[in-house]
């Protein structure tokens, strides 16, 4: 089975959200609808980045290493690097964002 780290931008205030999941669309919807306390305070959500992972294993240290220190500034970089085109639905690529394939373990789409 396919999993997806991702990382959320709340559009209405300065916050994010990491998270894993099986299915994207699914997971945002419900964020998005107030099913998780935390991002129901802050919705509406957007995925800015997007990393498929190849199990749920590999999803859940990519998760954890986004909210470690090391992750934490890697997350700021990608945000800092976000271009315009991020409105018109742009997810950042890990290679743009500095992270090689090896590194990573998994591939992004």
């Amino acid at each position: 089975m396919k999993y997806w780290v991702y990382i959320l931008r709340s559009l209405a205030y300065d916050k994010t959200y990491v998270g894993f999941t099986n299915n994207l669309e699914r997971r945002l919807s419900e964020h998005n609808s107030g099913k998780t306390i935390y991002t129901s305070k802050y919705k509406p959500w957007k995925i800015i980045y997007k990393e498929e992972a190849v199990d749920r294993t590999n999803a859940r240290e990519r998760e954890k290493y986004f909210k470690s220190a090391a992750g934490r500034k890697k997350l700021k970089s990608i945000l800092n690097n976000l271009s315009p085109r991020s409105s018109a639905g742009y997810l950042p690529d890990l290679q743009e964002s500095g992270m090689s394939r090896a590194r990573r373990g998994a591939s992004v789409s």
